[in-house]
């Protein structure tokens, strides 16, 4: 099960007591009945034929066939660091941040630094909203009915022994081997000044006089997995660059290599699609700047505001197998 459903579908699915994760628009999460279910508002998403703007559907993954036990838990910026002692020793956390809040910044800033962070999968992603509207992004407790824009709501799930939840992370983005070299002296979601080669310089100068194409991302290499952080807003004014996610102070950048096309990207780099995929999200970067909509790219599932693979990551694509250990 994993496709886009009717209001009067998943109430009755909410109803059957199964236990799902839930995509929407906010106007119609808001009149689901209580259950056993978490969500987060967004009105994009991926279906199995092309990605869609959609309001008067919910999309759902349903966890109930490989749950164990189960917990929903609300976070606060003041609790969330104790995420990684409230989990299953063998399963996986599934956690939902709306955009913009204190706890949105608080986990992007901090996650890496969570006692065992990696040693269980810790995925989900950062709920928004219409870019047309004045809404704001929410998150859903379904089995108390409360709605929040400033709490994180966490999904943790037991699965059975001898199997594993396996995390993955897509991105098509590579480092361009002709960037220079960015540093930045202070972890935050702005930055004026930074190092380039070495010399300091004001960052949105910089990108204003070098033309850099801002629906790039700038990337680090964790371990060798390149990591996104893309650019919100270049103010030349101010000198002031805003992120969608913190650059950290110590870590070396560089700008992506240019693409030609998002689309047939993601269908060379896209693994095949097995039966043990239990949920996936991808980017509302990668849906805008790769005009996706109309067009199939990546697996089904939100198109989120922001993924969480462990840490807060940005223009990529998630996805969660649940597998048998050998």
């Amino acid at each position: 099960m994993k496709k886009l459903y009717t209001l009067e579908d998943v109430s009755r699915l909410i109803e059957q007591g199964r236990l799902l994760s839930l995509a929407g628009d906010e106007r119609i999460l808001s009149k689901l009945p209580k259950g056993q279910w978490v969500a987060g508002s967004t009105p994009y998403f991926m279906d199995e034929q092309q990605g869609k703007f959609e309001q008067d559907a919910i999309y759902v993954d349903d966890f109930s066939d490989f749950a164990e036990e189960h917990k929903v838990i609300v976070y606060t910026p003041e609790t969330i660091a104790s995420i990684t002692k409230d989990r299953f020793d063998n399963g996986f956390t599934f956690l939902v941040i709306p955009a913009f809040s204190r706890i949105h910044s608080d986990y992007a800033l901090h996650a890496g630094d969570f006692e065992n962070i990696y040693d269980n999968p810790v995925l989900g992603w950062v709920s928004g909203i219409d870019l047309d509207s004045d809404d704001k992004p929410t998150v859903y407790n379904g089995v108390t009915g409360e709605s929040s824009s400033d709490f994180a709501i966490a999904l943790h799930i037991q699965i059975p022994d001898g199997k594993m939840a396996q995390l993955e992370i897509l991105n098509i983005h590579s480092q361009d081997p002709c960037s220079p070299v960015i540093e930045f002296e202070k972890d935050s979601f702005s930055a004026r000044e930074c190092l380039i080669d070495g010399k300091r310089q004001n960052f949105a100068q910089y990108i204003s006089e070098n033309d850099i194409d801002t629906k790039l991302p700038i990337t680090c290499s964790y371990s060798g997995a390149v990591i996104n952080v893309c650019v919100k807003e270049v103010n030349t004014e101010s000198g002031l660059v805003d992120f969608y996610a913190p650059v950290f102070e110590g870590r070396q950048y560089k700008f992506a290599t240019p693409m030609a096309n998002y689309a047939e990207e993601f269908s060379r780099q896209l693994p095949g699609k097995g039966s043990n995929m239990a949920f996936s999200c991808n980017c509302i970067l990668n849906f805008l700047y790769g005009e996706l909509e109309g067009k199939k790219a990546g697996f089904p599932g939100p198109i989120t505001f922001g993924e969480i693979g462990y840490r807060l990551l940005n223009q990529t694509m998630t996805y969660l197998e649940i597998v048998d250990i050998d």
